[in-house]
């Protein structure tokens, strides 16, 4: 991390930064007449969309929240290596990898060929190697609130969210400002009503969502007549495999699904329960908790399995259900107007919790919107990057309904005979576990690949110059070792969540100090040219286009100080150079050897959700499509005498 650019500030934590007002805000009392963004619900959606914002001082955004206070118990738990990564840009990951449980193997468990036991019929490895510098954990949805309460506090900002406030009603004229009336729950003020005009709206109020019911959407998609329970618990046993992730397949009582959870003693089970009518619903079925405790026993048989507390319990039914566009601009008036209401996670797509994906698509849905707004309040970016939104995420929303329609349907299946002969809707185990296993990059959230588009470069021709940097997808991280001081650092960590977009120039073997080579006469177009045509006058030259070198040549044979200037920028109030932009690929001290080159490919551009826009090569052709792909979205910035101060 980087700090102290305009001045010491002290020896504290240098994520919490330092609240530039004469005293801190208050959230509580009341809200602002007018904001730039309003997010309602405070999930794990709200908070990161909160965050991300929560970073610019001059965006005022505000986060409403019924509940009365912090999450106290969350229900989902899974966290993808993919959404690690984010973390990661937050500046929070140690914390969770240091809490979580890692999930470093699945197993499955099937009955004995006589239908009365239980044996272990495969184990595999969780995540495939290479997939992430991050494994897949599990930890409480409630302890990664406050991690983002933490980020948001740590902000300049200070934001959190107003607590005991609920969304009304929201009109959203044709132009101006979107007006939501927002009413006071708690007891104290209860009935009070506060009318908010807001520059954006998002909705991440959940499967019931208001924000959705006003712009007029409905979910669509099915109950699959199937109840589940779902139960945290500290139990004794005689199972073998109460630590490891592991489905079970019982041959008449159904399955379960073990999650080990955070502490090293507490586990989740998801426990399958009888199925449902059409018309009948879970409510009326009156589970209570020791008959999830019998339905467990009668699945864990022969094993024992006594429970000794129960943290958390409850019931659910299955069901798919999403809604059809993701923004209050139907695709009809899409070139008339640009989008000021978003809904995200929960409030457009709802599945099951099985697979793990809920909790994790919908930050990424709040990821891949955050950094849109922010560049169009600042004026950089035209408002029609707002259209991308629905048009990237929705897609993925559509994937994730077919995935968890599939593995729900599986894990409810009953499991084969050995003949094969017991019931036509049954599974064979080994069967499921090939499923669970090809499906592995999409349950680590990586197998995300986005169309085509304003964001996305249609143009692959030089997408064999980086094989490994495939476009429309995340940039996968790599060990690189930076120049300045030989230190080993993952090229993916030191792109932060700042809405900065990422331009990321591998160098060939031609001597990056001569002027004639390709990185340097593309440093030289992007610092007279590029740069300065979308970078504010008063703001750092890196603020908005922020460019890194990955060189081939060894760090002795290269002096720092004689590579292009926009490679060892000028920055702050003071003017200091910038000494983390160039890294080399070659073996650390102590650490390993990337072979980023190697392993990934040779010239990448890089975007501000960490996600492959376009691959372009170095020198004057790469030139002209830089300048063709960021002009499609981007606005010039005003110039005075012919300049803006960044030539």
């Amino acid at each position: 991390m980087q700090f102290h650019l305009n001045g010491f500030k002290g020896s504290g934590d240098p994520l919490q930064l330092l609240h530039a007002g004469e005293q801190e805000p208050d959230f509580q009392s009341s809200l602002p007449e007018e904001v730039d963004v309003l997010i309602i619900g405070a999930g794990p959606a709200g908070q990161l969309l909160g965050t991300q914002l929560s970073r610019f001082p001059d965006i005022t955004t505000r986060i409403v929240e019924s509940k009365p206070a912090r999450l106290e118990q969350g229900q989902a738990d899974g966290l993808q290596c993919r959404t690690i990564e984010i973390f990661e840009a937050f500046g929070f990951s140690e914390r969770v990898l240091k809490e979580a449980y890692w999930v470093n193997e699945t197993t499955f468990w099937s009955p004995t060929e006589d239908g009365k036991g239980l044996r272990r019929t495969g184990r595999i490895r969780d995540t495939e190697e290479g997939l992430s510098e991050f494994p897949h954990v599990i930890l409480n949805q409630a302890r990664l609130h406050d991690l983002w309460l933490d980020a948001m506090k740590g902000s300049a900002t200070r934001l959190e969210p107003s607590y005991s406030r609920q969304m009304s009603s929201m009109t959203i004229p044709e132009e101006g400002p979107v007006e939501v009336e927002i009413e006071r729950v708690d007891e104290a003020h209860k009935g009070q009503k506060e009318t908010v005009r807001a520059k954006y709206v998002v909705g991440c109020d959940g499967a019931r969502s208001g924000v959705r019911r006003a712009m007029g959407y409905e979910m669509k998609g099915d109950f699959a007549n199937q109840a589940w329970g779902v139960m945290d618990a500290l139990v004794v046993t005689d199972f073998p495999d109460l630590r490891l992730k592991t489905a079970i397949h019982s041959a008449n009582e159904g399955s379960i699904l073990i999650i080990p959870r955070e502490g090293g003693y507490l586990a989740r089970f998801y426990i399958e329960m009888d199925k449902l009518n059409p018309d009948e619903r879970i409510a009326s079925k009156n589970v209570t908790a020791e008959s999830l405790i019998d339905t467990a026993k009668r699945i864990f048989h022969p094993f024992t399995f006594d429970v000794r507390h129960i943290a958390y319990w409850s019931v659910y039914e299955v069901g798919q259900r999403l809604t059809d566009h993701f923004d209050d601009v139907p695709k009809a008036e899409r070139m008339q107007r640009n989008p000021r209401v978003f809904i995200a996670g929960d409030a457009c797509h709802t599945h099951s919790a099985k697979a793990g994906q809920g909790m994790n698509v919908s930050m990424n849905d709040a990821y891949n919107l955050g950094w849109k707004i922010a560049s169009v309040l600042h004026g950089t970016a035209d408002p029609k990057l707002l259209h991308t939104y629905n048009d990237e995420r929705q897609g993925i929303a559509k994937l994730l309904i077919d995935f968890d329609r599939k593995i729900s349907k599986l894990f409810a299946a009953k499991p084969k005979g050995k003949d094969g002969t017991d019931d036509k809707d049954g599974i064979d185990p080994a069967v499921f576990q090939e499923y669970f296993e090809q499906q592995g990059r999409f349950m680590a959230g990586v197998a995300t690949k986005y169309h085509p588009g304003l964001l996305t470069s249609s143009d692959i021709s030089y997408q064999d110059l980086a094989k490994g940097f495939e476009i429309g997808t995340r940039f996968q991280s790599c060990q690189v070792l930076r120049l300045a001081d030989a230190k080993p650092v993952q090229l993916g960590h030191v792109m932060d969540a700042d809405g900065r977009w990422r331009l990321v120039l591998f160098g060939s073997k031609a001597d990056p100090l001569s002027p004639s080579s390709p990185l340097h006469k593309t440093c030289e177009f992007l610092s007279n040219t590029l740069i300065p045509k979308y970078t504010p006058a008063k703001a750092d030259i890196d603020s908005v286009l922020d460019v890194r070198a990955v060189l081939q040549q060894s760090r002795k044979n290269i002096s720092i100080s004689d590579l292009p200037g926009i490679l060892l920028p000028r920055k702050g109030v003071f003017g200091i150079q910038d000494y983390e932009k160039v890294f080399t690929d070659e073996t650390s001290y102590g650490y390993g050897f990337g072979e980023i080159f190697k392993n990934r490919g040779i010239d990448a551009e890089k975007g501000p959700d960490q996600y492959v826009p376009a691959v372009v090569p170095l020198g004057e052709e790469g030139h002209g499509m830089l300048e063709a792909f960021f002009g499609g979205f981007m606005k010039a910035q005003k110039r005075e005498n012919g300049v803006n101060g960044h030539v």
